[in-house]
C-alpha cells in the first residue's frame, strides 16, 4: 500500500458477504483513493469499496477482495452553494450528517435512505428509492455532478465543478446503482430543495383479502383491490385498486404515498406524506379520499425503513400493475412495504431453524401435506400463491430459489422485476433474474474495470 495512506488488518467484521479482505485502507483524500488504487492495479488486488458497512452482505460475495476500501474519513460537506442550491460532499459522510448540514440552512437533500448510517457514497452506489422518490425523483436524479477514482487509479469528473470528463460516459449515471464495481465514488455534487415548512402524514388501515376469499388472482377482493372509498365528488365509490392512483394525481400534490402490510393476516396500513405550504387544509382533503383516516405531524414508526428479514427482496413493476403485485406476494407470510404510487415495493422474509423444525416434524399433523416437498417454479403458477403453498417456515437455498423464480414469473405477466438484495443461501441463487442490457453492462465493466478488480462477481451476471 502507497505511503502516507492508513492501513490494517482485516478482521471479522470487515467481511463483505463473507468473504474476508487482507486489508482495510482509510483514504482521507480523493489523491489517497487514486494511490491505493494504482497500487492495487501494478499488484493486481481486488478492492471492495465501503461507506457505512449496512449494506456489506448484500449481493453475492465477491469472487475475491484484497482490499476493503473504507471511505469514513471522507467524511467532509466540501461546499454549500446555498443561493444555487446546491452541495458538494466527500462520499464518507453519513446522509444523517449533511441532513443536519443543510437543515441549519434551511435546505435538503430529498433523498429519504432507509438504511441508517448511509453514507453519500454508499447511497449513490446502491441507488435505494425512499418514500419522496415519487415526487422528487431517486439518486440519479438529484446528482448533478461526480469525481469517482477508476480501477487504475485515474481521477475522473462528470457534470457540476468540471474538471475532466471521460468523453462519451454520464458517470452520475453509470456509478449510481453499480455497486462498487466501476471504481469508487469520491465526491457528489447534488440539487437540493428548500426545507418543508409543514409536513402532514395522513394514515389509514385497509382490510386484507384472506387465502380463501379468492381462488383466482385479481378477481376477489385483495389488498389493495375491492375496498370501496367513496368519491371525491360524492359520486360512486370507487375501488381501493384506483384509489392509489386518486391520491397520486390528486390536486393536493402529495409527496409519497406507503404501503405497510406485517404479514398476511395483519391489516394494510396506507400512508401519504403532504409537504409544504397549506399542508394541514390539504392534508384534510387527501384524508376525505381514505375512510377511517387520520392527520398527523408524525410518520407512522415504519416510514421510510427497509422491513426486517435475513431475506430482502426489490419489487419493480408498473405503479398501475399494484393491486396484482400484493396478491401475488400474499400468503409468503412476509412483510410488505413501499411505494404502490411508483411502482417499489420491499419484501421481508425470516426464515428460521426452529420454524423449518416445526415443519419437518409435522408430516404427520392435519394440514401438512407436502410440507416436505421442495418448492419449485411449478409451485408457484397462476392459480395462487395461498399460505398452504409457501411460508418463510418452508424455505431452504432450494426453497428460496424457487419461490423466487415463481414470483418472478409472476410479476413478469405485469412487466414486473424480482431482484433479491440480501439472503443467507447464495449457492445458486439468481439474485438479479434476466436483465436484457446485460451485454451492454458487461462492456461498461469492461471499459471501466477490464482486470476485474473492482468488487468482481458483486452485480448483475457475475459482473
Amino acid at each position: 500500500m502507497p505511503s502516507g495512506v492508513t492501513v490494517r488488518q482485516a478482521g471479522p467484521e470487515d467481511e463483505v458477504a463473507g468473504v474476508r479482505p487482507q486489508w482495510v485502507a482509510l483514504p482521507e483524500t480523493t489523491e489517497e483513493i487514486a494511490a491505493i488504487m494504482t497500487a492495487a492495479a501494478e499488484h493486481d488486488l481486488a478492492v471492495v469499496p465501503v461507506g457505512g458497512g449496512s449494506k456489506l452482505h448484500w449481493g453475492p460475495p465477491p469472487e475475491r477482495c484484497d482490499v476493503l476500501l473504507d471511505t469514513c474519513c471522507l467524511n467532509q460537506v466540501l461546499e454549500h452553494a446555498e443561493g444555487d442550491l446546491v452541495v458538494r460532499a466527500q462520499a464518507g459522510v453519513t446522509m444523517e450528517a449533511l441532513a443536519r448540514t443543510l437543515a441549519a440552512r434551511g435546505q435538503e437533500l430529498a433523498l429519504d435512505v432507509p438504511v441508517e448510517g448511509a453514507t453519500v457514497g454508499g447511497t449513490l452506489a446502491t441507488a435505494l428509492p425512499g418514500p419522496r422518490s415519487f415526487r422528487y425523483g431517486g439518486a440519479r436524479d438529484l446528482l448533478i455532478g461526480i469525481t469517482v477514482v477508476l480501477a487504475d487509479g485515474t481521477v475522473a469528473h462528470s457534470g457540476g465543478k468540471v474538471v475532466k470528463n471521460v468523453a462519451g460516459y454520464d458517470l452520475g449515471k453509470l456509478f449510481t446503482g453499480s455497486y462498487g464495481t466501476l471504481g469508487v465514488i469520491a465526491e457528489a455534487t447534488f440539487r437540493l430543495h428548500p426545507l418543508a415548512s409543514e409536513r402532514r402524514w395522513i394514515q389509514a388501515h385497509l382490510p386484507v383479502r384472506h387465502a380463501d376469499e379468492s381462488a383466482t388472482p385479481g378477481t376477489g377482493p385483495g389488498p389493495v383491490q375491492g375496498y370501496a372509498s367513496p368519491s371525491a365528488r360524492g359520486g360512486p365509490p370507487q375501488r381501493k385498486a384506483t384509489l392509489v392512483t386518486v391520491l397520486a394525481t390528486s390536486q393536493a400534490e402529495p409527496t409519497a404515498v406507503e404501503v405497510n402490510r406485517a404479514d398476511d393476516d395483519a391489516a394494510c396500513e396506507l400512508a401519504v406524506l403532504v409537504e409544504g405550504s397549506a399542508a394541514e387544509s390539504r392534508a384534510e382533503a387527501v384524508a376525505a379520499l381514505m375512510p377511517g383516516a387520520t392527520v398527523g405531524a408524525e410518520p407512522p414508526s415504519w416510514w421510510g425503513a427497509l422491513p426486517d428479514g435475513d431475506v430482502l427482496m426489490e419489487l419493480r413493476f408498473p405503479p398501475s400493475r399494484g393491486e396484482v403485485v400484493l396478491e401475488a406476494v400474499h400468503g409468503l407470510g412476509a412483510t410488505v412495504r413501499g411505494s404502490l404510487a411508483s411502482g417499489v415495493l420491499w419484501l421481508a422474509l425470516s426464515p428460521s431453524e426452529s420454524a423449518s423444525e416445526r415443519s419437518s416434524g409435522s408430516s404427520g399433523s392435519s394440514g401438512s401435506s407436502g410440507s416436505s416437498e421442495k418448492l419449485g417454479p411449478e409451485a408457484l403458477n397462476l392459480e395462487g400463491l395461498g399460505p398452504e403453498r409457501l411460508g418463510p417456515e418452508r424455505l431452504g437455498s432450494e426453497g428460496l430459489g424457487g419461490l423466487v423464480a415463481g414470483l418472478r414469473a409472476r410479476l413478469a405477466q405485469v412487466g414486473g422485476r424480482v431482484s433479491v438484495l440480501a439472503s443467507p443461501y447464495a449457492e445458486g441463487l439468481d439474485r438479479w433474474g434476466e436483465i436484457s442490457a446485460l451485454p451492454l453492462m458487461r462492456r461498461v465493466k469492461e471499459r471501466f474495470d477490464p482486470g476485474r478488480r473492482m468488487s468482481p462477481g458483486r452485480y448483475v451476471g457475475g459482473i
